[in-house]
């Protein structure tokens, strides 16, 4: 996440930057530093991040399952936990999923698919395509 998008979500959240340092558990600097680019906003607040921007969306069309979108097969759904935990608009939040057939390794990682994917596009980019 760069620090365009991160001032964009806490914008789309309607928060000051003291209010989004309060809900991500974070420091007030932290924040500036995010936004100012001085410092890598780190995986763990980008997750945050993007599940406080979703759940303000949830009652949206957006929220459509993954492996509906993704036409998985059901074999791959069993195994998934998207499938498994019912959080098939949430698939880019939980580790472990079974994205393009294979789990991925690290945060990093899942978000290099997950920012290609049609089923987090949504919330990234809402002039583009279908709007939440």
């Amino acid at each position: 996440m760069d620090r365009k998008e991160f001032i964009h979500f806490r914008k789309s959240l309607n928060k000051t930057q003291k209010q989004l340092a309060e809900l991500l558990g974070t420091s007030l600097k932290a924040v500036h530093s995010y936004e100012q680019g001085w410092r890598a906003v780190p995986g763990y607040i980008e997750r945050q991040s993007l599940f406080l921007v979703s759940m303000k969306l949830r009652t949206s069309k957006w929220n459509k399952s993954c492996w509906t979108i993704k036409k998985c097969p059901l074999e791959q759904r069993k195994r998934c936990p998207a499938w498994e935990f019912r959080a098939g608009d949430l698939c880019w939040f939980i580790n472990g999923t079974i994205c393009e057939g294979t789990v991925q390794r690290n945060w990093n990682e899942k978000m290099s698919i997950c920012r290609s994917c049609e089923v987090l596009q949504p919330l990234l980019n809402p002039q583009a395509g279908q709007s939440p």
